[in-house]
């Protein structure tokens, strides 16, 4: 017991003297209740899920403006404020030059069609023939596309025949089918108008969705559900030459929406280091609202987000640490880490001289004390720095990852040339759910989490500067039944719709081998149709580590397909 004591006194004792040196007393990590609340503010009702470029998104910024201030935390934005902003061109609108005659007459855009958001902006004229469902099913012995289309506007019904239910034709395989077909536009019969943004994935042909009311107007007396049943009860496809003089012109025009990083700065106590920094960040967006279901977001990233906060109060109370802090709080991470692109593009401290970036990100579910950190290899002294940090936090199991290969912001200051570590609890059932909600985190573990971060952080800003390593790409593994496959892409968290836009291609990944980049829109994988990052996601994990899929994406307009083999994933 004596000897017991004799220990903890001189720990303490060489803690206080460590602290005395810099010029900053001990530090005291954020408990959990504090943590929980800060999450709970976070996904409350009014911040409507914190999608970046909207009112809930602003909320969550002013209020953690609001915690840096009170803090004592310094302004490291724009003009002297907590905030950098940046365009997020993430919305389009409908110009007024939008039209379409049909022999003659009017059709209002907006209320009897719209363009598609990802249409070329162009004019486009011919007759109008009617192609069914304009579905292509050479397996089940159907084929729509076997008349001659070329420079015809075509018109379809949205969805497939009930014969082809097992067949799934997407918006994007109809637009991409009559590119390839030669016809000068696509128009698609649909019970309600899409959005722009629903429809953005951009294909180099004119196109639009036609309503109901609209398209009956074109084969009057008869209904286009008549056409419908035509096409059911036929054993071949149907065609039909509807209206001979068809013009229409698609205008649609950006609108960009402003977004911003939450920023402070917290200056270095040693006159020797304080030119030097280190960047506490975490992205604070999430997925906001869609079919009335709001996305809370409350591990993906409150709880990052909460315990970055933490750490501001923990550092600011203690006086700071030796080398300057930046305090980093992301927007549109989930759009494709475009505030972190930005803050490396517009560094609050330059980048020479940051030392190191620590990235929590989804930290709220830790199970059994395991936590992961990636990243520790991309510095030469963060594996032992990890090692000592988490040996002095009681119920923590550190699992690390040499590797800085995910998609979360740190990856922009990787490929910058800064050190980074990224801190991570897992992935669960409800990742990107509106079920990821603030009662179903573990905030005793998110206080480990802010434990360790702190004292590597304090080692990071009070120890030697770490020297930056690139580290080599995961090589291709060998097919295995422990692990699950992995292509290795971020999705940019917009609104479904069709095709999944890639926000992020992890470096060395399979889709990087592959040929994919930044901005691709992944169509189909392995000939099974993708409108969202969960039917990717699905798609990808039917699959074994070793397989090789066939991809066809979409790239300036142009639809291309590659194949990419599966590797093991890291988790």
């Amino acid at each position: 017991m004596i000897r017991r004591r004799a220990v903890l006194i001189a720990a303490l004792a060489i803690l206080f003297t460590s602290s005395i040196a810099v010029g900053h007393a001990p530090l005291a990590p954020p408990p959990a209740a504090d943590l929980l609340a800060t999450v709970e503010t976070l996904t409350r009702p009014e911040m409507d899920g914190r999608r970046s470029g909207t009112a809930g998104a602003e909320f969550a910024a002013a209020r953690l403006a609001q915690w840096l201030a009170e803090a004592g935390v310094q302004p490291g934005g724009d003009n002297g404020t907590y905030f950098q902003s940046f365009v997020l061109a993430t919305g389009r609108k409908l110009g007024p030059a939008s039209t379409l005659e049909i022999d003659g007459r009017s059709f209002t855009a907006a209320s009897d069609w719209t363009p598609h958001g990802g249409s070329r902006i162009a004019d486009a004229r011919g007759e109008l023939v009617f192609l069914g469902y304009g579905v292509s099913a050479p397996d089940a012995g159907w084929d729509d596309w076997t008349r001659a289309v070329r420079d015809k506007i075509v018109l379809v019904l949205d969805g497939v025949p009930s014969r082809l239910r097992a067949h799934r034709a997407s918006r994007l395989d109809k637009v991409i089918l009559a590119r390839h077909h030669g016809a000068a536009a696509l128009l698609i019969v649909s019970d309600a108008l899409p959005s722009l943004d629903a429809t953005a994935a951009p294909v180099d042909l004119v196109s639009g969705s036609l309503t109901v009311a609209a398209a009956d107007t074109l084969v009057a007396p008869r209904r286009m559900a008549d056409l419908a049943r035509e096409v059911e009860q036929a054993a071949a496809p149907v065609h039909h030459r509807l209206a001979g003089d068809v013009r229409l012109r698609v205008d649609i025009r950006p609108d960009d929406v402003r977004a911003s990083n939450v920023i402070g700065v917290l200056p270095g106590t040693d006159p020797a280091r304080a030119g030097e920094a280190v960047v506490l960040g975490a992205h604070y967006d999430h997925l906001g609202e869609n079919g009335g279901a709001v996305y809370a977001g409350a591990d993906d990233n409150a709880s990052g987000t909460a315990v970055v906060v933490g750490l501001a109060r923990a550092f600011a109370a203690a006086g700071g640490a030796a080398r300057t802090l930046v305090i980093a709080f992301f927007g549109a991470e989930e759009a494709g880490l475009v505030g972190s692109a930005h803050y490396v593009r517009h560094p609050a401290w330059p980048l020479a001289r940051t030392v190191g970036m620590l990235n929590f990100d989804m930290v709220g579910r830790m199970q059994d004390g395991k936590l992961t950190v990636g990243g520790a290899d991309t510095g030469d002294r963060l594996r032992r720095l990890l090692g000592d940090a988490a040996t002095g936090v009681p119920g923590v199991t550190l699992d690390v990852r040499g590797a800085p290969y995910s998609a979360s912001d740190h990856s922009r200051f990787y490929a910058a040339g800064t050190p980074v570590l990224f801190f991570h609890t897992g992935v669960h059932a409800d990742y990107h759910r509106p079920s990821d909600t603030a009662d179903k985190l573990e905030a005793e573990g998110m206080a480990r989490v802010a434990a360790v971060g702190a004292r590597a952080a304090q080692a990071l800003a009070d120890g030697d500067r770490p020297v930056f390593a690139r580290v080599a790409p995961p090589a291709r593994r060998a097919r295995t039944a422990t692990a699950g496959p992995l292509l290795g892409v971020g999705g940019d968290g917009r609104t479904p719709g069709d095709g999944v836009r890639l926000a992020h291609i992890v470096p060395g990944s399979a889709a990087d081998r592959a040929g994919l980049r930044d901005g691709d829109v992944l169509v189909r994988v392995g000939g099974q149709p993708v409108d969202t990052f969960e039917e990717l996601r699905s798609a990808i994990q039917a699959r074994q580590p070793g397989d090789v899929v066939r991809l066809l994406y979409l790239r300036d307009g142009r639809d291309h397909v590659t194949s990419a083999t599966l590797e093991r994933s890291h988790e």
